[in-house]
């Protein structure tokens, strides 16, 4: 795209942002941060809502949230980063660093395979299937998972999917399994290396993991709408508010629960694309997709260490992104290469991202004729 069509581009989405911000703002239910930035230019930085329910604290732009499932962009990019240290085999087998002896993950499933969800281990939650995360904790008190290998009795003695490398299914486990890598390659924990190679070689000063049961300033709490009657259709009013304590571990984990701001994440974003936490060809690798995933008449959904590629019908890319949700949480991170937009949506209820996303999906993809 040449200068002079994306600055028409800028001039028309600054044009649709303002009546986009303020239909946010008003919404009683919405709380969250939302951020649009075309190229080093912010172009919207947007704060509304509550970070706490019950003590009415207002959300600002350096509010910290629980970006779910999000967070499995760190931990691939901490794996790449152990294979160009030497450390990890993108090809090797994962029982060569994790013990899983007589279970029913196969030999044959590597990094790659996880990292891309192309692995076929079964997830302890099927999410594709319309399993239930948040149900995973009704006998299994949540306090007690904690460490990275707290997850295994969860999922590695389920039946597989299908062989490693033979099909595409979305698989939160498989991220659990690569972070025991990382930490067996680095001795650390997971959380411990992220901190230090990820977030603070990116300059995400505001990004951490923080314990549901420690005061930790700055950080928004999950908190789902409770519906009249137990009814969770979004037509019927809204007589209380449901946090998310029990919902899930109390601590972020390699498959997801970092705190991060909006911010941090265009930061991330930034940093990863400019070469500054991956070497040239991992950089190169990190950016692209690797694993068909699904077509549908909207276009083609392809897999890459992390991130999710959608392709148009008409074969151009549209966007890379990854998003999260969980019970009192939703994220988006967006980018529009073609037009060198970035787009952050972060929320504190389980549904509030989904309509900003949709609007600016819309705006960006209207603003530079993206198909």
């Amino acid at each position: 795209m040449d200068d002079r069509t994306a600055a028409t581009g800028v001039e028309a989405l600054r044009a649709g942002l303002p009546p986009f911000a303020a239909d946010v703002e008003a919404d009683p239910l919405l709380s969250g941060a939302m951020l649009v930035s075309h190229r080093n230019e912010i172009l919207l930085d947007l704060a509304t809502g509550v970070a706490s329910r019950r003590w009415g604290v207002p959300v600002t732009t350096a509010t910290r949230f629980d970006v779910a499932s999000v967070t499995k962009l760190f931990t691939a990019v901490a794996v790449l980063q152990q294979v160009a240290a030497g450390r990890l085999d993108l090809d090797a087998s994962i029982h060569d660093h994790v013990d899983l002896a007589g279970t029913t993950i196969s030999p044959e499933v590597t990094l790659r395979h996880v990292l891309t969800h192309s692995s076929g281990i079964a997830d302890d939650a099927d999410e594709e299937a319309g399993e239930s995360y948040e149900a995973l904790w009704v006998d299994r008190p949540s306090y007690s998972v904690t460490r990275t290998v707290d997850f295994l009795p969860g999922f590695v003695h389920k039946e597989p999917n299908f062989a490693p490398g033979e099909g595409c299914r979305y698989c939160n486990v498989g991220y659990v399994l690569a972070g025991l890598a990382l930490e067996k390659v680095t001795g650390t924990t997971y959380r411990d290396y992220v901190r230090e190679h990820v977030f603070a070689r990116a300059g995400m000063t505001r990004s951490g993991f923080f314990d549901m049961r420690e005061a930790e300033p700055d950080v928004a709490e999950g908190w789902d709408p409770v519906r009249a009657d137990g009814d969770e259709t979004e037509d019927r009013p809204v007589v209380g508010w449901r946090q998310n304590i029990y919902s899930y571990p109390p601590i972020g984990s390699p498959d997801g629960g970092a705190h991060t701001t909006t911010r941090d994440l265009a930061t991330f974003l930034s940093a990863l694309r400019s070469g500054r936490l991956l070497p040239p060809d991992l950089t190169a690798a990190a950016l692209a997709p690797h694993v068909h995933h699904s077509t549908g008449a909207t276009g083609t959904l392809t897999v890459g260490y992390g991130w999710e590629f959608v392709t148009a019908p008409d074969g151009t890319l549209r966007s890379m992104e990854k998003d999260g949700i969980n019970a009192g949480s939703s994220a988006m991170l967006r980018h529009y290469p073609a037009a060198d937009v970035t787009v952050v949506v972060l929320c504190n209820s389980e549904d509030g991202a989904w309509e900003p996303v949709r609007r600016l999906d819309a705006l960006v993809r209207e603003a530079f004729s993206i198909a």
